[in-house]
């Protein structure tokens, strides 16, 4: 639905904050945040701040007027708000906080809250809550969607001094202000269940504000109604990894996926082919590129790739709520063999609508059980896009932000 100025002066105004601009929705977090935007839309004036980080997204900012009353937007720089985010070990907070902290915006919200009369506020992501402390506001929605202070604390077993004590360090800080505002709002919300429970587990008296809204994906977008041409040259079965390859989980998982589970598979079948699809490879992923294993970049249009392919794996090590990543082939009807960490929260019935693996045996076997019986994958592919179809609509889901904000 188009927003016309007669609409937008019918509905109840609402400020919406986003660390990270929701268009175009071509990655995971901008992909929830954008359906959020579109959802709240319907009911509400929305007047949202926003970061941007990507250049070429600022061309975008005019589009989502189509939805919103105002947008703030600010341009980000990753590289000198890493250096601006230093000043919380001055300060003793966590580092996510000034990384975003911006007087700009701010000003913005405290200007836009007195103009328009708002009163109620949603926040996309943790750090975002820190400019929810205006007056005018009297009701305040915090989607959290995972629990970045638990992601960080995972994180720094695997990385050496003095990277392990600053990630242990965001971690411990940046659970203190999660539950500072998760105390202060009015609701909060999580991509899944077992993310919700992890701050009902730190909050109990909290817990009946504590919420889960699941993800959806757009199953008529990515369907397996439509064709496309193979991106895939002659040569072999290809299993595919698709993400953002600038996101330090998914750099692990097809860094394991690479190095210790394809040389197993290229053991029993030699011309198979590993395609890491996605946008910002680091030099770490760069380096995978050689015999069996093929780096793209940024698509244009990741559903061929996924179309195409003979398996599609997700083995994230470390994975916090449901991956859209998943959801995106089991709605194209493709089998996807999935990590234990991926699958949690992930409706339907593993090893009818999905496969788990743990181990590097596991996801070798199960991944080659796809490539030898074309049959039994594509049944699975099935039942993947049937799931897709009754469990996982973006406005079935979504829905709840309305009643959480009125």
């Amino acid at each position: 639905m188009q927003n016309t100025p007669d609409t937008l002066d019918s509905k109840k105004p609402l400020l919406y904050l986003v660390h990270r601009i929701p268009y175009p929705p071509n990655k995971g977090d901008k992909l929830r945040s954008f359906n959020i935007l579109r959802q709240v839309a319907l009911q509400h004036r929305v007047y949202l701040g926003t970061f941007v980080d990507d250049p070429d997204d600022l061309a975008h900012v005019a589009r989502l007027r189509e939805w919103c009353a105002d947008v703030f937007a600010v341009p980000i720089d990753p590289r000198r708000a890493r250096i601006a985010s230093l000043r919380g070990l001055l300060t003793g907070e966590a580092l996510s906080l000034p990384y975003y902290r911006d007087a700009g915006m701010r000003r913005w919200v405290t200007e836009t809250i007195a103009a328009q009369g708002i009163h109620d506020a949603l926040a996309f992501s943790g750090p975002m809550a820190q400019y929810l402390d205006v007056p005018g506001l009297t009701r305040r929605v915090i989607d959290f969607c995972d629990l970045d202070s638990s992601k960080w604390t995972q994180y720094a077993p695997d990385r050496t001094w003095p990277m392990s004590w600053l990630y242990r360090r965001e971690g411990e800080r940046l659970l203190a202000f999660e539950r500072k505002w998760a105390e202060r709002a009015d609701a909060s919300t999580f991509v899944t269940e077992a993310e919700a429970d992890l701050l009902r587990h730190q909050l109990p008296p909290m817990a009946n504000r504590i919420h889960a809204v699941q993800n959806g994906v757009d199953a008529e977008f990515f369907s397996p109604q439509h064709t496309f041409e193979s991106p895939y040259p002659a040569g072999g079965a290809v299993i595919v990894f698709t993400g953002a390859m600038d996101y330090w989980p998914n750099i692990d998982a097809v860094t394991w996926f690479a190095q210790d589970i394809l040389p197993q598979i290229r053991a029993e079948v030699p011309e198979v082919r590993f395609y890491i699809v996605g946008m910002n490879p680091v030099p770490a992923v760069q380096a995978l590129a050689g015999p069996g294993v093929v780096v793209t970049g940024k698509v244009p249009d990741v559903r061929p790739w996924i179309a195409h392919a003979e398996a599609v794996v997700a083995p994230l090590r470390v994975a916090r709520g449901i991956q859209n990543k998943v959801l995106e082939a089991m709605a194209m009807g493709q089998a996807v063999v999935v990590s234990t960490a991926s699958a949690t929260g992930l409706a339907g019935d593993p090893g009818r609508d999905f496969i788990t693996a743990e181990s590097d045996a596991d996801f070798t076997r199960e991944t080659l059980a796809l490539l030898r019986d074309p049959a039994r994958a594509h049944e699975v592919g099935a039942n993947a896009r049937q799931c897709v179809e009754t469990r996982y609509s973006w406005q079935a889901h979504l829905a709840r932000f309305d009643e959480l904000l009125w």
